[in-house]
């Protein structure tokens, strides 16, 4: 197969939209279609990319024969919908897996609204949408989520959010979806089978073609706790890797070899589906921001949702193509990593996010994207045991370092040369990340300082929860990050095989070895509410105490919080 241009790509990811209406005028009589064939709306309601004066609403309808339906829909201010606003039908098709997205438009800026599709006299569930605000905005509340795993536990975490008060979005910052089986040698199915959270036959491998990755997006969305968050909080998404496959960059992925066929059909099979089934705004052809794009929240929050895994991302560095008998090659690795021609962003979307950075008012410019920006380095030593799968001694040398580094900020005399060299030869932990990408990191910080702007930066991906303080080469103070951690997937803990008893240590010890880390949390799953206010941004981060058992309660010892102030140089503090 010929190799894709961006603008194939694009023109491809158009074709698979799934069918959208257009809404337009005011409410009329056509709630109701006049197709008289059973009509089940198997996967609930979902809405998502709300603008002051639109939003998309989602369902799928699937008639019990044909290959074709068509689906009222009305949105209204009240629940009972006693004050319809706009309605309208839509048609949908087998070709696009039977799902609906209608562009709601004409509405009022801020405001709550219900919604709903009817078909052959089967009414969907009524979901709920919010508006972006206009103008003078006192607070904005953003729930924030990723990884998703379905095999590895229950979605206790998306119930905590739909629970959530007072929330006007939830940003899903990718993983929604993983590409592997849930037999119990795939990633994190250990206890898909106890939990009863496997696959079925026709879905249970890992996923290659369009049917493939069709099927497991409705596989997660028959879940009630994802259900519920989609029906009463509007979503902004971005994929990250897993919605196509392990460590994706735009040529390939980590989990893509020849035997599995043209990485670049999977790549669009797998973001056709995507698109079907998230309540996303279509990409129009001809449009250069594909996925990335933005929503302001009246004169507080500019949020800049970024693609930093597929359209742009070069390839990942290895640390294994660095070894030798003789070590580490630190000064051709050193060279790489520093390459200013590597990028995650590419050079259409780095311009696009410059200009926004630019222009924007907003009290707080924040960017939505999925990888770790701040600065991850650990030890060297810690570093060749996880690469090589040596992770047995891992505990017992986190321990050792994490003294030494303490000894070290104490300005301990006793201190030997090599001890100091076990703590100052360090390098990056994870190159998937904005550490393997280190120039361009310093052209986006540079940005934020040339502008001068309030930056917080949201980030997924890792199944942790950390607060950075965002630092240049220069050590200019220039922004914070906060991350989130996973909906069900392992993390550290589990990575690095950490037992209950050790996870305070291992926690204090990795806070103290990696400097501008504020917080972290590596062993528990949750979610993260970011609220801006003119005077603070502050994000608290909420944990549930299990996902491998129906009964669980939130794990308020656990619960954290930091903030960050406007001005020159934010950095995070404790809000306490």
């Amino acid at each position: 197969m010929a190799r894709l241009t961006r603008r194939d790509f694009l023109k491809a990811s158009a074709l698979g939209m799934g069918a959208v209406a257009i809404s337009s005028g005011l409410a009329g009589c056509v709630l109701d279609s006049d197709d008289k064939r059973r009509v089940d709306f198997t996967h609930g309601v979902a809405s998502g990319d709300p603008l002051q004066d639109s939003v998309i609403l989602w369902t799928r309808a699937v008639p019990e024969r044909g290959s074709k339906v068509k689906v009222g829909w009305e949105i209204a201010t009240d629940a009972e919908f006693a004050s319809v606003v706009r309605s309208g039908t839509a048609e949908t098709t087998e070709d696009h897996d039977f799902t609906i997205k209608v562009d709601a438009q004409g509405l009022m800026p801020g405001q709550r609204y219900y919604y709903r599709f009817r078909s052959s006299g089967a009414t969907s569930p009524v979901g709920a949408a919010t508006t972006l605000p206009e103008g003078s905005v006192e607070q904005v509340r953003l729930a924030v989520v990723s990884c998703s795993n379905y095999p590895a536990g229950y979605f206790h975490v998306y119930r905590e959010v739909a629970n959530q008060a007072d929330l006007d979005a939830v940003i899903h910052l990718g993983d929604y979806i993983y590409e592997y089986s849930s037999d119990p040698d795939s990633y994190a199915s250990e206890d898909a089978r106890a939990l009863g959270r496997t696959f079925p036959e026709n879905n249970n491998r890992e996923l290659l073609t369009l049917a493939d990755y069709r099927r497991r997006y409705a596989i997660y969305r028959q879940d009630p706790d994802l259900q519920l968050a989609h029906q009463r909080l509007p979503f902004i998404v971005v994929w990250d890797d897993h919605e196509v496959a392990n460590d994706t960059w735009r040529n390939g992925a980590e989990n893509h070899d020849d035997s599995e066929g043209d990485f670049d059909q999977r790549k669009l099979s797998a973001l056709q589906a995507f698109f079907e089934w998230m309540p996303i705004r279509p990409v129009i052809e001809g449009n250069d921001e594909a996925i990335y794009r933005s929503f302001r929240f009246g004169d507080l929050v500019d949020l800049h949702m970024l693609d930093t895994r597929i359209i742009g991302r070069d390839q990942q560095l290895d640390y294994l193509n660095y070894l030798s008998e003789s070590g580490l090659n630190a000064q051709q690795f050193m060279a790489d990593v520093a390459d200013p021609n590597r990028t995650l962003l590419g050079a259409e979307q780095r311009l696009w996010l410059q200009n926004k950075l630019a222009t924007s008012s907003g009290r707080w410019q924040v960017l939505g994207q999925q990888v770790l920006m701040g600065r991850m380095d650990l030890p060297a030593e810690l570093l060749l045991g996880i690469a090589t799968g040596n992770v047995s001694e891992l505990p017992q040398a986190l321990a050792e370092l994490a003294t030494i580094k303490f000894r070290a900020l104490q300005r301990d005399p006793t201190l030997t040369e090599q001890e100091l060299s076990r703590i100052n030869t360090a390098a990056p932990y994870n190159l998937d990340a904005w550490d393997g990408y280190q120039a361009e990191r310093e052209v986006v910080l540079g940005m934020a300082r040339q502008f001068d702007k309030n930056l917080v930066v949201l980030a997924g991906d890792t199944h942790n929860a950390w607060a950075n303080n965002l630092k240049d080469m220069n050590g200019n103070q220039v922004g914070v990050e906060f991350a989130t951690a996973s909906v069900s997937s392992p993390g550290l803990e589990d990575y690095l095989g950490l037992p209950d008893a050790m996870i305070a240590d291992a926690e204090q010890g990795i806070g103290l070895l990696v400097d501008g880390l504020d917080y972290l949390n590596i062993n528990q799953r949750g979610y993260m509410v970011v609220t801006f206010t003119q005077e603070e941004a502050l994000a608290n981060w909420y944990f549930v105490d299990t996902v491998k058992s129906r009964e669980y309660t939130v794990d308020n010892s656990r619960s954290a919080a930091r903030k960050t102030l406007p001005g020159a140089g934010n950095r995070t503090v404790d809000p306490v």
